[in-house]
């Protein structure tokens, strides 16, 4: 209760969710409010927004409403997001709670790996795993996840480094406890606050990961999303720009609302501000 009186004390915070929600709200209503295909041909290519009441954020190159690909998009960066976070915080945690855990040989094979990941840049990754294994959905999200883990992992070792000596620890140890139930049970809890916090950065980087795939047209043509639809409107950004901008800022609350969230969470998680 008290931590949700500290998310509702930050003005950030509060707006970063009121944005989340409505984007949460676009994908829910997508189906309702725009029940077919949103890229079957609907109209004339490159109607302006407001120009037509049927099309009120236009159409595209191909005459397909940009304002339903908008709303089921958010369904795509949303899954995208959601799934790809979900793989990487549970690789990162896994890694980093049995380095920080047991430390020694373990630990230092587990931070190479670790760091092997970290030599190249994410992107460029995600490029060779796209290029190997193909990018559908699917590869896609799973890809983005493998991408993101390492930061988690590390962040999650330094917790439970700082933890594994502490007096609860010490005494689950005295009473016989085992390894796995003092790792899931004693210290996971205690440090999983910051590993939550983080994920909504790692929310917001998938998001622009598959958003810059689908801009190279490296992402899946099949699914309407912000990225693809951004990608289409580079052809005409010259004239027709709103093709291309309707999209990113789309884009661009989606991953505001995100980190405002996120920092919302820790200001209110945080121990360290607890007695603010």
């Amino acid at each position: 209760m008290d931590a949700l009186k500290r998310y509702f004390r930050s003005p950030a915070a509060v707006l970063g969710l009121v944005l989340l929600l409505i984007v949460v709200g676009m994908a829910i209503s997508a189906g309702y409010l725009y029940p077919r295909d949103p890229l079957a041909l609907a109209g004339r290519p490159l109607v302006w927004p407001f120009t037509n009441p049927r099309f009120l954020l236009g159409t595209d190159n191909s005459g397909r409403d940009i304002a339903a690909q908008i709303f089921h998009g958010a369904r795509i960066s949303l899954l995208i997001g959601g799934v790809a976070t979900l793989i990487a915080v549970t690789i990162g945690v896994m890694v980093g709670a049995i380095a920080g855990y047991y430390g020694g040989w373990i630990d230092n094979i587990l931070m190479r790996i670790t760091e092997a990941f970290q030599t190249l840049p994410n992107f460029v990754l995600l490029l060779v795993l796209v290029a190997v294994f193909g990018s559908t959905l699917t590869t896609v999200t799973i890809a983005v996840g493998i991408v993101s883990w390492p930061a988690p992992a590390r962040l999650t070792r330094a917790e439970f480094l700082s933890l594994r000596s502490r007096e609860f620890v010490q005494a689950g140890r005295t009473l016989g406890m085992p390894d796995a139930q003092l790792i899931l049970r004693e210290i996971l809890p205690n440090a999983l606050p910051p590993v939550i916090v983080y994920a909504g950065v790692v929310m917001a980087v998938a998001i622009l990961l598959e958003s810059a795939l689908a801009f190279l047209r490296l992402s899946d043509a099949n699914v309407a999303s912000w990225g693809n639809l951004i990608g289409l409107g580079r052809d005409v950004l010259r004239v027709q720009w709103y093709v291309s901008a309707i999209p990113g800022v789309a884009i661009l609350i989606t991953v505001l609302a995100v980190s405002l969230v996120g920092q919302g969470l820790n200001d209110a998680l945080n121990p360290r501000l607890k007695q603010r």
